[in-house]
């Protein structure tokens, strides 16, 4: 049989019955934009991410454009962006007028790299802006002290990152304003898109509210150019049933990470390096190896499927060629690229599969 690379209809199947009465639920409610359903799910996505805050929207990239607008971001600032990343977390600074600056990965967590950050900060810096690539904090401490000695914000991209902890305490409120993804392949996803934000801030909420409803708090009285970015309830109905689970489900995902790591060590390949002021939530397991291809050849033909989380850099992407960007620029980000292989990995994963994907990975090439 196929292992594939991730069963988006599992957690659906596990949950059949709570997700089937949460979503007659709204049905019958008649409320269908906003209201009661996603004013729940804030309450306690923001209590479970230990933030004061959290608002629905429709989808992770407006998490990050609105967060960016709630603080004033536009034309002629700068926001400082891992070289390594999805290039969603670049498209929201593009969006709102502002200048991607981006900064190499540490090589061992490919997380921004703080040591190589202040270089990049000029008096056009607004924004700091990392990542929490793979389910693995970023190092938050050097972070948000080099915003405090520039006096520039920390926006959060945390759309892998649900339930990750940072010396202790769950990513969500660090910096001053946290953006997230609950796109369905995420550890917690929806069945459709959806995103929020999270913070500590009142101020940020209450723009960010506004923002993503036409620049309205009165229907018809619109204070600000705002967008159309609400989650449906719908969503937040499905969100709402599997939070519940989101920590059983992380515990099954690092189950699959250790067998990885014990019975891959030694093998030539580089394994995910986790930092001990990390608790990371594996949403990702990624390896590398110079033969990657050869690699992901290997088990495709042993019906194992693979992801490339990604393969080809932001600043090499055609969207990015008016900043012209040299290809050489960030060789960090493209070995990376050239090298990484993402297995499967996800909680409704059994422990034979996962065996499995080890011994193929296993076999020399």
């Amino acid at each position: 049989m196929k292992i594939p690379f991730l069963d988006l209809g599992a957690s659906y199947r596990e949950l059949k019955s709570e997700i089937d009465t949460a979503v007659a639920r709204v049905l019958d409610s008649g409320w269908y934009i906003l209201g009661p359903e996603v004013e729940s799910f804030e309450a306690e996505w923001a209590a479970y991410c230990e933030a004061t805050h959290a608002v629905g929207l429709a989808n992770g990239l407006d998490a990050l454009i609105l967060a960016l607008r709630a603080l004033d971001v536009g034309p002629g600032d700068e926001v400082i962006v891992p070289s390594n990343t999805y290039i969603a977390t670049w498209l929201a600074v593009s969006a709102v007028g502002a200048t991607p600056v981006p900064v190499e990965p540490d090589l061992a967590t490919y997380n921004i790299d703080p040591t190589r950050i202040a270089a990049a900060i000029t008096p056009q810096t607004k924004v700091l802006l990392p990542v929490h690539l793979y389910g693995q904090p970023a190092d938050m401490d050097p972070i948000l002290a080099l915003a405090r000695q520039h006096g520039i914000a920390v926006v959060e991209d945390a759309a892998q990152a649900h339930g990750a902890r940072y010396k202790g305490r769950r990513i969500g409120g660090h910096g001053d304003i946290v953006c997230w993804s609950f796109y369905p392949g995420k550890n917690l996803g929806a069945l459709g898109d959806g995103g929020a934000i999270t913070t500590n801030r009142a101020d940020l909420a209450d723009r960010v509210q506004v923002l993503r409803n036409y620049g309205s708090r009165v229907k018809y009285v619109n204070e600000v150019q705002g967008v159309n970015s609400r989650l449906d309830p719908i969503q937040a109905a499905v969100l709402r049933t599997k939070l519940p689970y989101l920590d059983e489900w992380g515990e099954r995902r690092k189950a699959i990470a250790a067998l990885y790591g014990k019975e891959l060590a030694g093998s030539g390949l580089i394994l995910p390096h986790v930092p001990d002021w990390a608790d990371p939530v594996w949403h990702l397991y990624v390896i590398r190896s110079s033969e990657r291809d050869e690699l992901q050849q290997r088990l495709g033909a042993a019906g194992i499927g693979t992801l490339i989380h990604y393969p080809i850099p932001p600043h090499l992407q055609g969207a990015y060629t008016g900043l012209k960007m040299a290809a050489e620029a960030f060789p960090l980000a493209r070995q990376i690229a050239d090298e990484v292989l993402s297995l499967p990995i996800g909680p409704q994963m059994s422990t034979p599969d996962a065996e499995r994907v080890r011994d193929a990975v296993s076999v020399p090439g």
